[in-house]
């Protein structure tokens, strides 16, 4: 399995086509300091860019938590300044998994609050095990999400589900999250890595061009009226009708095999 390091807190894991991108600061719960968030953005700019990955898998070393938001020891140190200095790389880290081309699963287990729930809330799908617990407990220490919670969470549960949950800040433990559906599947304890790196496996399996373009289709048309989306989708499906994948589709289809996708 081959490994890439970004930074002392992030690795990018291959397992064929498919990334594990791993939050690895064990020491501080995968609180998320500037370097960590440099880190982040740095991993995901390199995965945007690999046409080889077709699904990425955000997960953690902590064995008790996925990621406990923003590092508050850091920030209890910051001036004004130096936190709007540090904003833009906040941002980049969680835009920069919001924004990956190809599907991305987060495996959830333990602790996934603030920003942490917030890099979940980024990823396609999420897979929780029984230890879970999510949240966005912004406004208790007097901020809000910042990390995009405001806007993924109503898209995710609706808007009055999502203000009872930010306005309160409660925590969210994970039979009430998976039946919310603030989390997509629920996973016995210590299964949610393995159960999401089967279920990118099986995602990885279909046209690499196919993927990215139902992706780009499901993003770019939520929240439009129905005939702007379902041109979103046309022009979606026009990128791949005329591809390598499609035509290589159709051939496996018809000869009875599996396909051998170009990725173009």
């Amino acid at each position: 399995m081959d490994t890439q390091r970004f930074g002392d807190f992030v690795g990018v894991h291959r397992h064929g086509h498919v990334a594990e991108l791993r939050l690895d600061r064990p020491k501080a719960m995968n609180a998320v300091s500037t370097a960590m968030a440099d880190s982040i953005g740095a991993a995901c700019a390199a995965l945007a860019t690999d046409r080889d990955v077709r699904v990425t898998v955000l997960t953690s070393t902590h064995e008790r938590a996925f990621c406990v938001g923003a590092d508050l020891k850091e920030r209890n140190s910051f001036s004004d300044a130096d936190l709007l200095r540090q904003r833009p790389q906040a941002r980049a880290a969680y835009t920069g998994v919001l924004e990956l081309p190809m599907p991305t699963i987060a495996a959830v287990h333990g602790f996934a609050l603030g920003g942490g729930y917030e890099l979940a809330l980024a990823c396609d799908l999420i897979v929780a095990d029984r230890t879970a617990v999510v949240g966005l407990p912004e406004v208790s220490v007097g901020v809000i999400p910042g990390g995009g919670g405001t806007q993924l969470l109503p898209r995710r549960v609706g808007a009055a589900r999502a203000a009872e949950l930010i306005f309160t800040g409660r925590r969210v433990e994970a039979a009430e999250a998976h039946a919310t559906g603030l989390v997509d599947q629920l996973v016995a304890e210590g299964q949610d890595a393995t159960e999401a790196l089967a279920l990118a496996s099986r995602i990885a399996a279909n046209s690499p061009v196919g993927l990215r373009a139902a992706k780009r289709a499901l993003r770019l048309g939520h929240g439009l009226d129905l005939r702007t989306g379902l041109e979103v989708e046309d022009g979606a499906w026009r990128s791949v009708a005329f591809s390598g994948d499609r035509a290589e589709g159709v051939a496996a289809f018809n000869e009875k095999r599996k396909p051998v996708w170009p990725g173009e």
